[in-house]
Order: structure tokens, then C-alpha cells, then sequence
């Protein structure tokens, strides 16, 4: 190694943005990228949190509209930061201090989601998502410095930088808009369509009408189930949270039951996640990455969900809820039926195909849910329910490994072709 590249690994000096080499070997997440993800952790948690508590006051549908909106934002402050990252990490100091900032932007967009969600269930008159909003613009003018960096040092990938740092500053002030004028919730909601619109139009502009950016596929695939990880541990949350309602009186059986059901479905989740070559895909496929970029927000967010559904058992148990036993266990069930037609699907479009054995292993998981679901209604008790809807995510698993790998097999050597 010189001396020039042993200092640059020691010492933090400022580098150009050149755009990093998508072939890169070795490609993996960097310190930085996984102590940014923690202030997302803090940021999940209370979305879930907040959907837990508005499940248990029966304020189903508002609850749901708010952590949809929660959700969005959180997934896309973390997106449009790791495709950057993914194409210009220089690790240097402006770099790691630009990063900082987007983190506190993410703690205070954290901070607003309680006034959010109360406002949607229990106000109803206008919606109070100031301190997410600043919190988000914050996070977004960091990127478009980020952006102009990499714009003025690399210049054969100026046009692609210069329509992101367009696109991100008209939806900020569209956003602060919104934020500033005191519109009817429904109506705000409405008027959101269009700074989603464009912040979602902006990167597919730049990437396949101004020449796009440097991402690294692996790199990127890792990323993605670093976060999918992240999300699985509001599962193990809020499991420990009815575990510990159902402890008050010493270990029993619907303690162990629980316990086994909560991360059976955790566990099975995470399994079903990584069977699928996504990082290998992304590089033979990379016109792919939008359905893949994009449609992640949505499994985020039912991955958490099933954590906030957890939760909400916790709050059954302890009797301070509102829902019975039958709604408190579809708080779990719906989003694991979310989860489950999204892997599927997200699996089809991803590798543009179609295997019809999935549509038995959907159909089994189907049965699966509605089992537990029936057996709630039947008056069994809720470890039970869970126990056995935590049995859903293992169909795949085992048909993955005794069949569906094959498929698996195919695709991987259609990519060779």
C-alpha cells in the first residue's frame, strides 16, 4: 500500500466526489452507513409504537393513514441516502459531517411523529406534522449538498446530481407549504400526492434521462437487508412486550408459547428475505432498481407493522385495550398477509418471472392465516393464535428449500446468459 492511500485510510482529509466503481469487490456497508441506520431504529420504533397505540383506542383507520404517512417518510430519508452513499462515499470529513446532520434531521423527524399521529385520530381537524417536516428538510437540504458536491467534482454525472438537488429542493418547499398552511387533514393528505410525485419522479429522471449515478448493486442489496433486519426488530419488541404482560404471575406455558411464536414469525420473515439473489439480479438487471428501491417502503413498513401488531397484543393482554381478541390478532395476521404478497410479487418483478408453485405456497400461507385467525374467534387463547400464525413465513421456507430453490437455480443461470 503507498503512502498516500495508508493516509487516506487514517486520515480524513478531504477527497473528490469521482463516483465510486460499481464492480467494486468486496463492497460492503461501512461503519458510518450502520450508525446512521441506528437513528432509523429509534425512528421505527416509535411509528410502531404510535400504530400500537392507536390500534389498541380503535382508531384502526386513522392509526393506519398516519404510520402509511410515517413510513414514507422514514423510508425515503434512508433511501436517498444509500443510493448516494452507494455511489459517492468518500469517507471524508465533510462527508461524515454532512452525514451527522441528516442524522439529527432523522431524530427530530422521530420527534414528530406523536403530535402526527394524534392529530390524525384524535384531533381530526388539521394535521400537526410540523416538527416531522423540519426534521425531514433538514435531512434533504444535507443531501443536497451532498448532491452539489458530487455535481461540481464530477462532472461527466453533473446533469444526473443537478436534477436530483432540483427535484429535492421543490418538494422541500412544497412540503414546508403544506406544513405552514393549515389545510383539513384529508385535504393535506390529498395535496401530499404532489411533492411525492416529485420527489419519486426526480430519481427516476436522473437515472435513466441524465445519465444516473455509479450505485453498486451488492452494495445495495446488503443495504436493503441490513434495514430489513432493522425493521424485524420491532418483531422481537413487541414480543417482549407481551411476554412480559403474560409474566406478571411466573413463567407459564402461554409465556413459552409466545415467546416461540414471536420470534418463529421474526425468524421466518428474515428467512423468506434472504433466499432471494437480490444483489446479483440488481447487477445483470439494474433497470430493476426502481421496483426494487422503491417497492421496499412497503415491506418496511409491514415488517414493522407486525411488530406494532406484537405490541398490541401486549396491550390485550394487560387489558388495556380496546380491540378483542379477533382484532388484536389481525393486527398481526394483515400485515403478515402484506408482507406475503409483497415477497411474492416483489419476487416476480424482480426477476421477471413467474413460478407456479409460488401460487400454492401463497395459497398455504392463506390457510395458515386464516387458521389463526379462526382460531381466535373460536376462543383460543392469544399465544396460541400467535403460535400458529407464526408458522406462515415457514411454508416458504420450507418450500423454498425443498422445491422453490430450484427456481431459484434458474434465474441465477438465466443471469449468466
Amino acid at each position: 500500500m503507498s503512502e498516500t492511500n495508508a493516509a487516506s485510510n487514517v486520515r480524513h482529509r478531504t477527497r473528490r466526489m469521482l463516483g465510486r466503481d460499481p464492480h467494486e469487490s468486496h463492497r460492503a456497508a461501512t461503519p458510518l452507513e450502520l450508525l446512521f441506520d441506528l437513528t432509523f431504529v429509534v425512528a421505527f420504533g416509535t411509528a410502531a409504537g404510535e400504530l400500537a397505540h392507536a390500534l389498541t383506542a380503535d382508531h384502526i383507520g386513522a392509526g393506519i393513514v398516519a404510520f402509511c404517512f410515517a413510513t414514507f417518510g422514514i423510508s425515503w430519508a434512508w433511501i436517498n441516502f444509500t443510493w448516494f452513499a452507494s455511489a459517492y462515499d468518500t469517507d471524508d470529513w465533510p462527508y461524515r459531517l454532512t452525514t451527522m446532520l441528516q442524522m439529527v434531521g432523522v431524530l427530530v423527524f422521530a420527534l414528530g411523529l406523536k403530535p402526527m399521529f394524534k392529530s390524525v385520530y384524535e384531533h381530526g381537524d388539521t394535521l400537526d406534522n410540523d416538527l416531522m417536516v423540519w426534521g425531514y428538510v433538514v435531512m434533504r437540504v444535507a443531501m443536497v449538498f451532498q448532491w452539489w458536491r458530487a455535481g461540481r467534482q464530477d462532472a461527466t454525472r453533473r446533469p444526473a446530481c443537478q436534477a436530483y438537488i432540483v427535484s429535492i429542493l421543490l418538494a422541500q418547499v412544497l412540503w414546508c407549504v403544506l406544513a405552514v398552511v393549515d389545510l383539513p387533514v384529508g385535504t393535506t393528505f390529498a395535496l401530499m400526492v404532489i411533492p411525492f410525485l416529485v420527489e419519486i419522479g426526480g430519481p427516476a429522471y436522473a437515472e435513466r434521462r441524465r445519465g444516473g449515478t455509479p450505485w453498486h448493486p451488492h452494495h445495495i442489496a446488503e443495504r436493503y437487508g441490513l434495514m430489513v433486519i432493522i425493521a424485524l426488530g420491532e418483531g422481537m419488541i413487541g414480543t417482549m412486550a407481551s411476554i412480559s404482560a403474560l409474566a406478571g404471575e411466573g413463567l407459564t406455558w402461554d409465556v413459552g408459547l409466545f415467546a416461540l411464536g414471536g420470534t418463529a414469525l421474526t425468524f421466518g420473515i428474515w428467512w423468506c428475505y434472504f433466499v432471494v439473489p437480490s444483489g446479483d439480479i440488481l447487477h445483470a438487471r439494474p433497470e430493476r432498481s426502481f421496483s426494487f428501491g422503491y417497492g421496499h417502503m412497503a415491506v418496511f413498513g409491514s415488517i414493522v407493522a407486525v411488530g406494532a401488531g406484537l405490541h398490541t397484543g401486549a396491550y390485550y393482554l394487560e387489558h388495556h385495550s380496546e380491540l378483542g381478541l379477533v382484532g388484536t390478532v389481525l393486527t398481526v395476521a394483515v400485515p403478515v398477509v402484506i408482507f406475503t404478497l409483497l415477497f411474492y410479487g416483489g419476487y416476480a418483478v424482480l426477476t421477471g418471472t413467474f413460478d407456479t408453485f409460488h401460487v400454492v405456497l401463497v395459497a398455504a400461507s392463506v390457510l395458515v392465516i386464516a387458521a389463526s385467525v379462526l382460531m381466535a374467534a373460536a376462543g383460543a387463547g392469544l399465544a396460541w393464535c400467535v403460535l400458529v400464525l407464526s408458522l406462515t413465513p415457514w411454508v416458504t421456507v420450507i418450500g423454498y428449500e425443498t422445491v422453490a430453490y430450484r427456481h431459484n437455480i434458474a434465474v441465477l443461470e438465466s443471469l449468466r446468459d
